[in-house]
């Protein structure tokens, strides 16, 4: 790991200017302001001289004692600059620099005589902040009970943004004005199996937004540890967001003991679309890895036996006739399995035969334990074990034959939302894993949190997140948790979190479907704090097909579902249409097993949040280059240039994009396949139809004999 950290004490980055401290970022387009108006902390940013956050007021109010909002003096203010490059285990990058000038302003409450650091780090690509509290005997053990964070915007910005909710993210998003908010609540509220929206004007983060003077601007936060979730309540006539915590059961926010503090406020900011999403603001706030060992960490590209199931075609239960089940006490071997229960031996052998034969590394099973009968909706705390298979499926007939072609098989846990029952089992679930060649889990918690009254994004859930994760670690076993908070940069530090859901994802699709413009805006909101588990490469998008009772169909091409795998970054990718679909278009599915998985560099060449995005991605330890374009419901001609590709060098390009009469509802899997020669010289002119986009696997030439025939573009 490469390494410069430069601590600078003088005025080169803070400014001292009648009581108030300007910091400006390394670049100098970024300045910040801050002071105490009256007592009370007041900080401003800007960009390029344009105002990005107004004066906004900061501090926290606490239980039973005067609020951390007021009655201040300033203390020290300390400067520090930092410029160091360090190697994410996986990323969208080999190396990521890690530059910014610091302020640390010591704030003394004299009534109390508490101490309260508000540490700011300025980037070139925006801002972080936090606040600490160091050990002191005024302020010891603390209760968080509102956080007064605000963020001032400089006018009605158009907005990309989801409700305010306590328990999910899984909303579709809508696109207005801020001062629109309101007024489109009521409809952007959608049914989930467990959400608490907060009010009219309350939205969650990663929130993106576009002044109208084209700037680009993102609130979100980073490394959330033993705190709660925030989000943000409008007040429409100024303006102004102000943080609102997740509570807990009793209405408090956060339990605090010093010294502590806490997770990062984060303001990024550009006058160019791609640099919001190629901003490595909310990893580097985060802290450098954790473990020693990170060997057993790695990218998986997998498939498995689940569409059929979202899709309505087959069952998670082995027999849904059942009606109450309990673990222990119910006796399924007395019980015939249904002809629709999917997770049995000889359809996940099936997987299992496709995964060895495309270059698969895993196959997940979902339903494959005892409980599935009545785990939904019933706030059921001893519903799984996850070590107890049902009858029909083999662990130990299936763990042998897996291995025997090279593959592994990837656990399930569905919590049902009962965290105190899976932690009861962990040890024991994660030691089954490792006795039966399982090393990463697809974790869920679906439906309302036990202990009741506890939120998903609440500080006890936030907790138990992490603890999961850590305790995984423990033995050798990779994450990905679906419908837990969502992620802030923690796989920094714990690389094992090799994805989360915390969105949207491709299983709307069979519920009713997402707005054709979703994968154009999750890139500049879910994904700022991490890579998403979102399921791409559906062939058959018509969901009649699977299961006649369910009209429901994908909103995208064929083309489109092949950029995903480079437009939505993910370590873990699946391949999530069934086996027999994918061998209906096997020239199509060959860019889903060339593509890869883990990124030396990456390049936004198009973007434009709700409208289009087109990424650039080089391999890592590796010479191709992959690119993909997802596009909103409105056809377009994607026009981008090869220069990002070394001089001097030929590389070979095929381009799997929509078909002229290609369109995501009437003509979904029309699309074409075509080769060209390439050089950093070259420049494509590309038809995206609506709903569609394309995808290109760039492939350097070796030997002039593979460019016969080939046309140079």
């Amino acid at each position: 790991m490469k390494s410069l950290i430069l601590t600078i004490m003088t005025a080169l980055s803070l400014n001292f200017i009648a009581g108030a401290q300007e910091l400006s970022s390394p670049d100098k387009n970024f300045k910040l302001t801050f002071t105490l108006k009256n007592g009370a902390p007041i900080y401003q940013l800007t960009y390029k001289n344009k105002p990005v956050v107004k004066e906004s007021a900061l501090g926290l109010e606490i239980k039973d004692n005067k609020p951390l909002t007021e009655g201040f003096t300033l203390g020290e203010a300390n400067t520090n600059t930092v410029d160091e490059t360090w190697e994410p285990v996986w990323g969208e990058s080999s190396e990521i620099r890690n530059h910014y000038n610091e302020l640390a302003v010591n704030l003394i409450q004299t009534e109390t005589d508490r101490l309260m650091v508000i540490r700011f780090r300025l980037f070139n690509d925006g801002l972080g902040f936090r606040y600490e509290f160091p050990k002191q005997s005024n302020l010891n053990h603390f209760v968080v009970t509102d956080e007064k964070t605000q963020f001032a915007m400089a006018g009605d910005h158009k907005t990309w943004w989801i409700p305010g909710d306590y328990d999910t993210q899984e909303y579709d998003y809508t696109e207005s004005k801020l001062s629109e908010i309101s007024g489109l609540m009521e409809q952007a509220i959608t049914p989930n199996a467990s959400q608490t929206p907060i009010s009219k004007t309350a939205v969650q983060t990663a929130l993106m937004m576009k002044s109208s003077d084209g700037i680009y601007i993102n609130l979100h936060e980073a490394a959330l540890k033993d705190y709660s979730c925030m989000h943000l309540e409008l007040d429409e006539n100024s303006m102004t967001f102000e943080s609102i915590l997740t509570p807990d059961a009793i209405g408090n926010m956060a339990y605090m003991q010093t010294p502590t503090q806490t997770p990062w406020r984060t303001v990024i900011a550009s006058d160019k679309a791609g640099d919001i999403l190629l901003s490595n603001i909310t990893l580097n706030l985060n802290e450098p890895v954790a473990y020693e060992d990170v060997s057993w960490i790695k990218p998986v590209k997998y498939i498995g036996v689940w569409w059929e199931m979202i899709t309505g075609k087959s069952s998670w239960a082995y027999n849904e006739n059942m009606g109450s089940v309990k673990l222990g006490e119910t006796d399924y071997s007395a019980v015939e399995a249904s002809d629709r229960h999917a997770a049995n031996t000889k359809k996940v052998k099936r997987y299992i035969d496709f995964a060895s034969e495309h270059g698969f590394d895993q196959v997940l099973v979902e339903g494959w334990n005892e409980g599935w009968e009545d785990w939904f909706g019933l706030s059921k705390d001893y519903v799984f074990d996850f070590v107890t298979p049902y009858p029909d499926f083999d662990v130990v007939e299936l763990r042998e034959y897996a291995k025997s072609k090279d593959v592994r098989l990837m656990m399930h846990h569905e919590t049902s939302g009962a965290i105190r029952n899976y932690e009861r089992h962990m040890d024991t679930a994660y030691q089954f894993m490792v006795a039966n060649n399982y090393n990463s889990v697809k974790s869920g918690y679906v439906g309302n949190i036990i202990p009741r009254g506890e939120h998903h994004y609440g500080q006890w859930a936030v907790n138990h997140y992490q603890y999961a994760v850590e305790k995984a670690a423990n033995y050798q076993v990779m994450v990905n948790a679906h419908e837990a908070v969502r992620p802030t940069g923690l796989r920094r530090t714990y690389p094992n979190l090799i994805g989360n859901e915390s969105a949207r994802g491709t299983e709307y699709e069979a519920f009713g479907g997402n707005k054709v413009f979703h994968t154009t805006i999750l890139p500049f909101t879910r994904l700022i704090g991490g890579p998403m588990d979102y399921t791409p490469g559906i062939f058959v998008t018509d969901i009649s097909k699977l299961n006649p009772g369910n009209n429901s169909y994908v909103r995208t091409t064929i083309a489109r579902q092949l950029a995903l795998y480079v437009t939505m970054y993910s370590p873990l990718q699946m391949a999530a249409d069934l086996p027999e679909h994918y061998e209906m278009f096997l020239d199509a599915f060959q860019f889903i097993k060339d593509v890869a998985i883990d990124w030396d560099k990456s390049l936004v060449l198009e973007a434009e949040p709700g409208d289009f995005i087109t990424y650039a991605r080089k391999e890592k330890n590796g010479e191709r280059w992959f690119v993909g374009r997802t596009n909103d419901e409105e056809k377009r001609t994607s026009q981008i240039s090869f220069d990002f590709l070394p001089k001097g060098e030929t590389y070979i390009a095929i381009i799997y994009s929509d078909a002229p009469d290609a369109h995501y509802k009437d003509n979904p899997q029309a699309y074409e396949i075509k080769k060209y020669v390439v050089t950093s010289k070259s420049k494509l002119e590309q038809f995206c139809a609506p709903g569609g986009g394309y995808a290109i696997s760039l492939v350097p030439i070796k030997d002039n004999s593979e460019t016969k025939g080939l046309n140079k573009l």
